[in-house]
């Protein structure tokens, strides 16, 4: 039974590398060309160096004792010329190979960062950045070592062991049997030790890709860490990674150290087989000295490819286990996707309706249940309660950052699951609590709303948001640089730098999620003006954490974990006197102390 499943295991492991050599050769086809010509060049090469030494035995042995000089040194420069064009086509390999690697690289990376563009919130709700940077970076690298170097290598050693194998048989074939015992040692230690070192590189792709969680989120938290004198902490944490990344790279070079030390004296000891072999078949009279030079050195050609093999292996070691994680990765497919018969959203009103919709983050605790809502075009609702009680998550269905599990939710009469995802998103406008700022300048940060405005719409947008004139008293204007994550503007600028994105953009459909719940009041009450003509012919949910900027919505909804519990008017609730009327007097309460 266990030879069975291990048989099984044995068989998946088989077909699992079948396919991502299959998927990594298909990067070569859009650079066939560049490929060719590094085999065709790699192939000349190879050629030399199996013409040298047969050339030189037919030279010293036809020759030099007919003291037919003229004809020896004419062989001799042929052979200098035939070195020359080596290393012209060295050259070749040694640039033009880099060059289809750095391609490869390029179409790598493009694929893998467009793959993350499209998998959901949930997949980076669990996976840490600078692991994903790892992957994007360190690992391909390595693979694009292994498609430079990895064919070439292979190319060149079986070329030139084919053609060694061969002359050394027409030399003396009772010497070439001592070559030939020797093989079979060195593909059963090279392949032994090869599970070694990709077990072993595995791991330390793993502790790098830590390494560089551990530094990011260091490097962008790095303001709270001096505020609270923490670095020490930081450091000792830094020095627990990174002496597990030390732990896992000693591992590493101790297989490879075996490796390449066993694979030295496996060479140097056939090199001494073949002497003392040779020097007793000489002494019997069935061998010359020069067939014993021109044999050493064709076991010298034979060491050579013997070595690549020898570096391909320790290429393809790293190479592959990078590959395996860049595959793991793209294998990773987004359960958010548009429907082959999905349509494009046009002419939108903006009516907007849960029915009956459930929810949960895989599959475990429920945060929406049965929730039934509408928005009508142009109204606003704002969404109150407590923290966790799904708010937020209620408003990330609606653009489908996540999937629900249950119900309906209809855009205009429309189930958004049969609208394409670009349209819908692109009919959506979100401003949130926490803004993201790219390291750049204003007008890149505001043109983000739409990437394809001119600078008088920026301008226009920055005017409408209330921002315009805070920033042409800047240093450099529109120009002005913001600093990592927009470190140089506060927060209230970097909030109206967001609403002036929406405007860009223009959306029928608005999300405010908690949009002024980190501003203080004077502030907010400035961004309030923004917000209400932002609101203006807008269906707008607002999820509010400061219930005076919701009393003029048109309908309020309290939420919780029980679900909704009431919804009406601000004077309707209030003379409910239920869950909303309660927090309200809380609030105000806190607000007068």
């Amino acid at each position: 039974m266990m030879r069975q499943k291990e048989t099984v295991k044995n068989t998946k492991s088989k077909r699992k590398l079948f396919s991502y050599l299959r998927s990594f050769v298909s990067y070569y086809r859009p650079h066939w060309k560049l490929f060719a010509l590094d085999m065709f060049c790699a192939f000349m090469i190879a050629v030399v160096d199996l013409i040298f030494p047969m050339a030189s035995r037919s030279a010293m042995q036809s020759y030099l004792p007919k003291q037919a000089y003229t004809a020896f040194f004419a062989v001799m420069g042929i052979l200098a010329t035939a070195y020359i064009l080596r290393a012209g086509l060295q050259y070749i390999v040694g640039y033009w190979g880099h060059v289809l690697g750095v391609h490869m690289e390029a179409d790598m990376r493009r694929n893998l960062f467009m793959h993350l563009q499209t998998l959901p919130f949930s997949f980076y709700d669990k996976n840490r950045t600078g692991s994903l940077m790892s992957r994007v970076v360190n690992d391909l690298f390595e693979i694009v070592e292994l498609a430079h170097h990895g064919p070439e290598d292979l190319f060149i050693s079986t070329v030139t062991l084919i053609g060694a194998i061969i002359v050394l048989l027409t030399i003396q074939w009772k010497l070439a049997l001592v070559v030939f015992v020797m093989i079979p040692v060195i593909v059963a230690f090279t392949a032994y030790r090869r599970r070694k070192m990709s077990n072993a590189s595995k791991k330390v792709k793993q502790r790098t890709a830590e390494i560089n969680s551990d530094i990011e989120s260091s490097i962008s938290g790095i303001r709270t860490a001096k505020a609270y004198n923490n670095q020490q902490y930081e450091l000792d944490r830094f020095d627990e990674g990174n002496n597990r990344f030390r732990g896992a790279k000693q591992i590493f070079y101790r297989q490879m150290g075996i490796y390449t030390s066993g694979m030295d004296f496996l060479m140097n000891i056939m090199s001494v087989l073949v002497i003392t072999f040779g020097g007793l078949l000489i002494m019997g009279g069935q061998m010359d000295l020069i067939d014993l030079i021109t044999f050493t050195l064709y076991i010298s050609a034979f060491l050579q490819p013997v070595r690549r093999l020898s570096n391909f292996v320790e290429q393809y070691t790293a190479g592959m286990a990078g590959f395996e994680r860049f595959q793991e990765l793209m294998s990773i497919k987004s359960d958010i996707v548009d429907k082959p018969d999905a349509k494009p959203l046009q002419d939108i009103r903006g009516d907007i309706e849960f029915k009956n919709v459930t929810f949960s983050y895989d599959n475990d605790v429920q945060v929406l249940s049965g929730v039934n809502m509408r928005i009508n075009a142009g109204e606003t609702l704002a969404l109150v309660g407590p923290s966790g009680g799904g708010k937020s998550t209620l408003c990330h269905l609606v653009p489908r950052f996540y999937e629900i599990s249950e119900g309906v939710i209809t855009i205009d009469g429309i189930n958004i699951q049969d609208i394409t995802l670009s349209s819908l998103r692109s009919a959506i406008g979100i401003v949130q609590q926490e803004v993201m700022i790219f390291a750049g300048t204003i007008m890149e940060n505001i043109r983000y709303g739409r990437v394809d405005a001119t600078d008088e719409e920026v301008i226009e947008a920055a005017k409408r948001a209330e921002i315009h004139n805070d920033i042409i008293n800047m240093p450099d204007g529109y120009q002005t640089y913001v600093g990592e994550r927009g470190v140089m503007l506060s927060g209230g600028q970097k909030q109206r730098v967001s609403i002036a994105r929406i405007f860009l953009k223009n959306p029928p459909i608005l999300i405010l999620d908690e949009a002024t719940s980190a501003l203080d009041t004077i502030t907010e009450s400035r961004i309030q003006s923004a917000f209400t003509e932002l609101s203006k012919g807008r269906t707008t949910l607002i999820i509010a954490h400061r219930l005076s900027t919701v009393r003029g919505a048109d309908n309020i909804v309290y939420i919780d974990s029980e679900g909704i519990r009431e919804a009406g008017t601000h004077r309707e609730l209030m003379e409910r006197g239920g869950f909303y009327a309660s927090l309200v007097e809380t609030q105000s309460l806190i607000e007068q102390d």
